[in-house]
């Protein structure tokens, strides 16, 4: 597919004189971004409600620091969010807010709305977690709070208290202003799985929303536009079935679907060298037999594949099922079912919608990080034996579309298939340190301290700021609908990977989640006792094993 860049006329409310804006806080832009102009300079009126904007984000900042917590607290899997999912839509439910529950047939997926009229923006951010990341915040080592428990590894406790304090903090300047818009807000379930946004756009959620705001937890401020890096997504199990006998006393007469499971695993391992190298696949087997004297009758394997588009993703897919089918007739077994389990595209971003925000980063800037966030950032780092760099203070980003000729794939997020519906951006804010590998417990150890609640507040006011941008300056929705008819979907169409009878997984992660929650629920956080979870913990701020210069 190929990008050519459109030329926006200059929004109704804004001043024609383009401007370019200065950073505030540390760090400043990037050469790059020094260079962009702005066509959406805001006016002054605009200017002051931004203004009450910031104050009002500030003044939710223990708000926001206790919906944080309480959410990293609840630490719960895809599918199986039930905690998180009533206590954010409670919040916004109190605040005037009218929520759907178990929207698209997920129970823990809901959708809020407030207000009347366009622009109809539509705000989202994931709430699950990951497998074996328990840790205690605010310790620069591994130190579970329950082994083998999960734990927001990746920081998703964070992103829609970010959005739920921006909501509020507009939806009160809308009434004092009786400003005309409606503010939609889902969480995105299951996302570590791919299983829940597809989902969403196939219920129709987006239908009437006129730009998404999507944010998720990072390192900096950022927001980009154009093809993403990222990689379309498949999640699917195959399941095998065979017959049992006495692995001993009559093995001729077993079929071991576990055999079906190896080969098409060893078939797939052949098959990657013939495989462009974008290209990510992975699996794991949660079924391989009940116990080795018996042949296994059944037996499955999960896959992820993963390639730059929906075409080539197809296209692994496709493979899998002939080997899959190879597998059977090399064992006298047969192919029970292929279930999908999740889907996603690869992302592509809004060009105006991105510049807009990325003018309120600007202003923004990086939060201003103290002594005790440097070393508990360095002190895990030492752990980890990578750079102690600290926190990070460059100033915000704005990033652009991946060159195809040299693209190398990487990461998924299902806002693809959002941002194939809707014009899209994802805000990028931050709470995470730098150099951590990602989807693990070291990933845990920031997302409920001052680090998060600093990050968070950042990010609100960012996202708080561009809402009004697109309630005050109609050009923007405008230009955002030209960018998505004539650049981004002028030559590729949104067509769904689910079928019309895949349903979502909402048995996924129970097994887990039922072993698991009632310890963890003595962990959960009660701010009507404790300031904070880590008072509540009783964790010093910060706990590590080297003190850092």
């Amino acid at each position: 597919m190929r990008f050519r860049l459109a030329f926006y006329t200059v929004a109704v409310l804004s001043a024609i004189v383009p401007i370019a804006v200065s950073a505030q806080g540390r760090g400043g832009l990037n050469s790059a971004a020094d260079s962009i102009k702005y066509k959406y300079a805001g006016n002054p009126q605009l200017e002051k409600l931004k203004e009450d904007a910031v104050k009002g984000i500030d003044a939710k900042a223990k708000m926001i620091q206790e919906m944080v917590d309480q959410v990293f607290s609840y630490g719960e899997l895809g599918m199986q969010e039930f905690e998180t999912s009533k206590y954010l839509s409670g919040i916004l439910e109190q605040n005037g807010f009218k929520v759907e529950r178990g929207v698209a047939g997920i129970p823990t997926a809901f959708v809020a709305r407030w207000g009347s009229g366009k622009p109809v923006i539509s705000l989202g951010s994931d709430i699950d977690d990951i497998p074996q990341a328990s840790n205690k915040p605010g310790v620069g080592y591994h130190d579970p709070m329950i082994t083998g428990a999960p734990g927001h590894g990746e920081g998703h406790n964070s992103g829609m208290p970010l959005n739920i304090a921006a909501a509020l903090v507009v939806k009160d300047i809308m009434t004092r202003e009786h400003m005309q818009g409606t503010i939609v807000l889902w969480p995105g379930v299951a996302e570590e799985a791919m299983a829940g946004k597809a989902y969403l756009v196939r219920a129709g959620v987006f239908k009437d929303a006129d730009a998404v705001l999507f944010t998720h937890v990072g390192q900096e401020l950022g927001v980009s536009w154009g093809q993403s890096g990222s990689n379309a997504l498949i999640s699917a199990i195959f399941k095998f079935k065979g017959e049992s006998a006495h692995a001993a006393g009559a093995p001729w007469r077993g079929k071991s679907a576990l055999d079906a499971v190896m080969l098409m695993a060893n078939g797939w391992e052949f098959h990657r060298e013939h495989m462009e190298l974008p290209q990510r696949s992975h699996y794991v087997i949660p079924d391989g037999g009940d116990q080795p004297n018996v042949v296994p009758s059944t037996a499955s394997i999960w896959f992820y594949f993963r390639e730059r588009d929906y075409a080539r993703t197809m296209v692994m897919y496709e493979d899998a099922k002939k080997m899959a089918l190879g597998a059977t007739l090399m064992t006298g077994t047969k192919v029970d079912t292929v279930m999908m389990i999740g889907s996603g595209w690869s992302g592509h971003f809004s060009r105006p919608i991105a510049e807009a925000m990325y003018a309120n980063i600007a202003k923004v800037g990086m939060p201003q990080w103290d002594e005790k966030d440097q070393t508990l950032a360095k002190g895990i780092q030492h752990e980890l034996g990578v750079k102690e760099s600290g926190l990070s203070e460059r100033g915000g980003r704005l990033g652009g579309p991946v060159n195809e000729a040299t693209r190398m794939g990487g990461g998924s997020d299902d806002i693809g298939d959002v941002s194939w519906t809707v014009p899209t951006i994802t805000l990028n804010y931050p709470s995470n340190i730098p150099g951590l590998p990602g989807h693990n417990w070291a990933n845990a150890i920031s997302m409920a301290t001052p680090i998060a609640h600093k990050g968070v507040v950042a990010g609100a006011k960012v996202q708080a700021m561009t809402m009004l941008d697109l309630l005050s300056i109609p050009q923007i929705i405008v230009d955002a609908k030209d960018y998505f008819d004539n650049v981004q979907t002028k030559e590729m169409k949104y067509k769904s990977f689910l079928s019309p009878t895949d349903q979502p997984p909402i048995w996924l992660n129970a097994e887990i989640m039922a072993k698991y929650r009632p310890a963890m629920q003595k962990f959960y956080y009660d701010p009507k006792k404790f300031k904070t979870y880590l008072e509540q913990l009783g964790i010093t701020y910060p706990t590590v094993r080297k003190i850092v210069q």
